[in-house]
């Protein structure tokens, strides 16, 4: 006689049971936020009472949506965000004619969005971003009237973006990390579409592939000709498969000026790191140039393209393209382009010595924003150790390698050093890959490189529990207090429960008003039990014993659940705005 269940933020475990099945009067139903996993029963769905809420988000759920997701006629709002779910949106997904809100963001899913979905003509908010979708952008999004809310960020869709109905408004329209997209409105910043239709395109295609044909003898011939006089005059390009940019050594010198000193942004022991800006489009880049005379490096710049061309994260710096050729010297000349981030690492807001703007200006993190930016590392760590084809260790966890972008969202980077390990993929052994180096910095590398164990992901587990103690106590693991037997860790570790205020870093006791002035702010005893929260999680993951280590699934799970609580009933990020917005059409 149940009509409503609300689990939500607990620890359960194990699977839904299909008995749920049996509570043929339920109205609404939260699991969310908790351990389970396993695929989702079809029972589940078999519920035609469900007509407020199904929230399953945050969990970790496999396989994909049951085909007796049709029966959920009657539903406002279903949530399967952030699980692992995959394969194709169903096509019955279409018969839940009077959904309103529809979150499918943070799992697997592949293929297009069906063209069943056009039925659902009351839908207010829609969020698939974070899958692997692909095809074209449905237009029939831009007859949902109701539409308030739209998500298609970091999938594989392409084609033109329409620029009516929910498109128009760059507020509610979310697009970003789909490469073969074009149009839309000028805000959405995307580049231009051909102005022929589809159909002309097509027609071009087909006689451009006739008359690729019929030169064929020709064109090979020519492209070896260029290819030999290329290769001796300036790098051509590797891991071109997923390069968004195609760039030569000269287009490289011209962006980064040279490579100038004024457009240093850092240098490793394998390389340096400029700052650079393309004549053609104007867009600021990244460029890692390799130090090709140091040991190592360039089986480094193999391992290191190898294992990033197959990953693709919103909290990892994306690599734009790589070049590997010689120079105008004859010297050889390898270099990974990346994106630009514009509010440099995590570093340069940490640490007062450091944390000022170009005006002298001190720039500071808030106690949220640390949360957040903790929450964009936990969530890469953790798709490089599970969600990969090869799990990826990256072996050099520290604020330096942590780059923030405008919106303060936190990206790993390994501009310094490739630390990125693919062993399967390379064949290299684990032991072969800490030869060139892959052994971390002191104060985040675990102890048990220091005897000579092999790389593991618990390694990187324990340079993320130092980063964040680091990142709440304001205090760099090598800083001079920490000596004679005294670590960041026993010192956090001293301090819990009682004195977690004297180890929080000061910074986060005061806040700046506007007219420039500061002024208290007192943590409450609710900030305190999460800051407690917090140094626990950093504590487990920075224990000397690897098997004592957390998962980063778990600390993602642990992390995301401290957010919400310190938040409530505020939304994070973009859900923040999309479950407002379903609230206001009166979604529970």
């Amino acid at each position: 006689m149940l009509t409503e269940v609300n689990l939500a933020f607990n620890n359960l475990q194990g699977s839904i049971p299909s008995s749920i099945g049996h509570c043929q009067n339920l109205l609404a139903m939260s699991l969310s936020h908790n351990n389970l996993s396993g695929p989702i029963p079809p029972q589940a769905f078999e519920l035609p009472s469900l007509s407020i809420f199904l929230d399953l988000k945050s969990n970790y759920l496999t396989g994909g949506l049951p085909l007796t997701v049709e029966k959920l006629k009657n539903l406002g709002a279903f949530r399967v965000s952030r699980n692992r779910l995959s394969g194709l949106l169903p096509n019955n997904l279409g018969s839940c004619v009077r959904l309103e809100a529809l979150f499918l963001e943070g799992n697997l899913f592949e293929g297009p969005i069906p063209s069943s979905l056009s039925s659902l003509r009351g839908l207010v908010a829609l969020d698939v971003s974070d899958n692997n979708l692909s095809g074209e952008v449905p237009e029939f999004l831009v007859s949902f009237g109701a539409l308030k809310y739209l998500n298609l960020s970091f999938n594989d869709f392409e084609g033109v973006i329409p620029s009516e109905g929910v498109f128009k408004n760059k507020s509610a329209t979310f697009v970003e990390g789909n490469n073969n997209l074009c149009g839309g409105i000028p805000e959405l910043h995307l580049s231009r579409c051909n102005s022929k239709t589809s159909s002309d395109t097509s027609l071009k295609l087909k006689v451009a592939i006739i008359v690729v044909i019929l030169g064929v003898t020709l064109v090979f011939s020519c492209l070896l000709i260029l290819w030999f006089r290329k290769k001796k005059e300036q790098p051509t390009t590797t891991c071109a498969e997923n390069s968004i940019l195609q760039l030569s050594y000269q287009s490289i010198l011209r962006a980064t000026d040279g490579f100038s000193i004024q457009n240093l942004l850092g240098s490793g022991s394998f390389g340096s790191v400029y700052k650079g800006i393309l004549e053609e489009s104007g867009a600021i880049i990244a460029v890692k140039v390799l130090n090709l005379l140091n040991r190592g490096a360039s089986r480094s710049f193999l391992a290191e393209c190898e294992a990033l061309r197959n990953i693709r994260h919103r909290n990892l710096v994306k690599v734009l393209t790589a070049i590997s050729g010689v120079d105008y010297r004859g010297n050889d000349f390898k270099a990974l382009v990346y994106e630009f981030m514009e509010y440099g690492s995590l570093e340069e807001w940490l640490h007062q010595s450091i944390n000022r703007n170009e005006s002298g200006i001190m720039r500071n993190l808030s106690f949220f924003q640390r949360v957040n930016v903790a929450i964009d590392v936990a969530y890469a760590l953790e798709y490089l150790h599970h969600h990969c084809e090869t799990t990826i260790i990256h072996c050099d966890l520290k604020p330096s390698n942590i780059l923030l972008d405008q919106e303060m969202v936190g990206h790993i980077s390994d501009f310094g050093l490739a630390k990125i390990l693919s062993s399967d993929r390379l064949n290299y052994s684990t032991n072969q890959s800490s030869s060139i180096g892959l052994r971390g910095t002191i104060g985040y590398a675990p102890p048990e490189y220091a005897m000579g164990s092999e790389l593991s992901t618990k390694g990187d587990v324990y340079s993320y529990g130092i980063l964040l103690l680091e990142i709440f106590t304001g205090k760099r693991p090598t800083d001079n207090m920490f000596k004679e037997g005294l670590s960041i860790h026993n010192f956090v570790e001293a301090a819990l429960p009682e004195q977690v205020i004297e180890i929080t870093d000061p910074i986060l006791l005061q806040e700046r008003a506007r007219q420039g002035t500061f002024t208290e702010f007192t943590l409450n005893d609710k900030h305190l039990q999460h800051l407690n929260s917090i140094f626990e999680i950093g504590l487990t993951c920075s224990a000397e014993s690897p098997t004592e280590r957390m998962d980063m699934s778990d600390v993602v799970s642990k992390l995301c659940s401290i957010r919400v609580k310190l938040l409530h009933p505020t939304r994070v990020y973009r859900e923040r705005q999309a479950l407002y917005i379903a609230q206001s059409a009166g979604i529970q």
